[in-house]
């Protein structure tokens, strides 16, 4: 695994933390990297899923960022500790939203054929809940606001992941393997470019 450098002490850190409030981005940015063992660490929890280490310790910063901007000192706990807590949720949001793709994916996966040989899909005998009209509604309004802020937010390559990836404008999702078949790149580069993109588009979502 990739070395990390040592954690500050406690003097560094404080220091470093009111440099940060003052606005200096290389204290940010040394806050992150004394801390990516702390990411490393948490992150050898997951290590018996199918996600590739490297990917887990990316996600895992995403969560180690958000703790070093909106640390606050006065709240009793130290940043080490605040910052687990945001990573492990940062990992764990990860996985619960692949899951619930995962599980939307595979209703329309085949389990078999009919008598006259049609595919059948799992779709097609689990019971689906009609949801409410409201509901409704609100869902497709978020979607179509995603759908707005994909040209505006995204590059080239980030639209062309998402929309393979998630199967947008009514294509069939496909793995991160399969994009990176077809487009020539590592699966762990089109990994960091779908998070990235999905990052970006949750930001801008929740600032509209």
């Amino acid at each position: 695994m990739k070395t990390f450098l040592s954690p500050l002490n406690a003097t560094e850190e404080k220091e470093y933390l009111r440099r940060q409030k003052e606005g200096d981005p290389e204290a940010k940015k040394a806050l992150v990297e004394r801390n990516m063992r702390l990411v490393a660490h948490i992150s050898k929890k997951y290590q018996n899923t199918e996600e590739e280490m490297e990917d887990l310790i990316s996600i895992g910063t995403i969560g180690l960022i958000k703790a070093v901007s909106t640390f606050q000192e006065n709240h009793g706990s130290k940043l080490a500790t605040y910052a687990a807590r945001c990573i492990e949720n940062e990992l764990l949001m990860y996985f619960r939203a692949k899951k619930k793709c995962s599980r939307e994916v595979s209703l329309y996966e085949p389990i078999g054929t009919d008598k006259e040989g049609n595919q059948i899909q799992l779709m097609d005998i689990v019971e689906v809940d009609e949801k409410d009209v409201v509901e409704q509604l609100e869902l497709k309004r978020q979607i179509m606001r995603l759908y707005e802020l994909i040209p505006d937010v995204l590059d080239e390559r980030e639209k062309e992941i998402l929309k393979l990836r998630y199967g947008l404008r009514n294509q069939n999702p496909v793995t991160q393997r399969e994009i990176a078949e077809k487009l020539h790149i590592s699966r762990s580069y089109v990994s960091r470019i779908e998070k990235k993109a999905l990052e970006k588009l949750r930001e801008n979502f929740e600032q509209g």
